[in-house]
């Protein structure tokens, strides 16, 4: 039997509005939160390719969606994302597909580029001419641009990966169509979020790295607002937005 898909509601995201319920859902019990999410996020970033960071990325969102429902939440449940963890991990790895495939040949062409460069300047001798540096530099800038595109569509695309799965109970797949579906529904918006989210990272970065922590439960907090304004909660109906009907994914 196939598994109905949730509809998504367009035009629901307001950046700001999204923020401030971020902090107002993680505030009464923060320092858990920051807790949770700094550990977390270790834990996620032990293995590489983000082999962990999916089952923690779930249990993060699953303990601010059951906050979220008025439910009793500990430190414990966390690790309860470890029961996702094969669609988490699908769904994590598929993620850097596009990244893959698009920057590898990028990294590879910079790489050959600067090496012929390097090995001209020793034949040659002498400082490299300024038209040369340029190009170098202006080179590496084209570079981190399109990285950093890359970065956004893809976040902005799969913003509510994790919280489908753990609220739906979807396949990696299905989470990484509906959630892809209802990123693009929700472009601007959600562009707008990541890039609020975005300074408060660096300003928490600024502050000797430990602020990052203390931004992140406001930041996940806040993208499980979104989810909740796009999708609903699955103990609910979705919520009504002012744009269009909800979509149905695949109709």
């Amino acid at each position: 039997m196939t598994q109905n898909l949730p509809t998504f509601n367009r035009h629901a995201v307001q950046p700001m509005e999204c923020l401030k319920a971020g902090w107002a859902l993680v505030k009464e019990h923060y320092w858990l939160f920051v807790g949770i999410t700094a550990v977390g996020v270790l834990i996620g970033s032990i293995v590489p390719m983000g082999i962990l960071m999916g089952p923690m990325m779930c249990g993060i969102y699953l303990v601010l969606l059951e906050h979220m429902r008025g439910r009793p939440i500990e430190f414990g449940m966390l690790f309860k994302g470890f029961d996702y963890f094969v669609e988490s991990l699908i769904a994590t790895l598929l993620q850097f597909v596009p990244v893959l495939v698009i920057l590898v040949p990028f990294y590879a062409l910079f790489g050959f580029g600067l090496a012929k460069f390097i090995e001209h300047q020793k034949q040659r001798g002498g400082p490299p001419a300024p038209a040369e540096i340029a190009g170098l530099f202006g080179g590496f800038g084209m570079f981190m641009a399109i990285a950093m595109i890359i970065g956004i569509l893809v976040g902005v695309c799969f913003s509510f990966v994790y919280p489908l799965i753990v609220d739906r109970r979807l396949k990696a797949m299905q989470a990484l169509e509906v959630s892809f579906k209802a990123g693009m529904a929700n472009f601007w918006p959600l562009l707008g979020l990541l890039l609020l989210n975005g300074l408060l990272g660096v300003a928490g970065t600024c502050a000797c790295y430990i602020g990052v922590f203390l931004v992140m439960p406001i930041v996940l907090g806040g993208l499980a607002c979104a989810y909740r304004r796009v999708f609903g909660l699955a103990s609910e109906s979705p919520v009504a937005s002012a744009g269009p009907p909800p979509v149905i994914p695949g109709a």
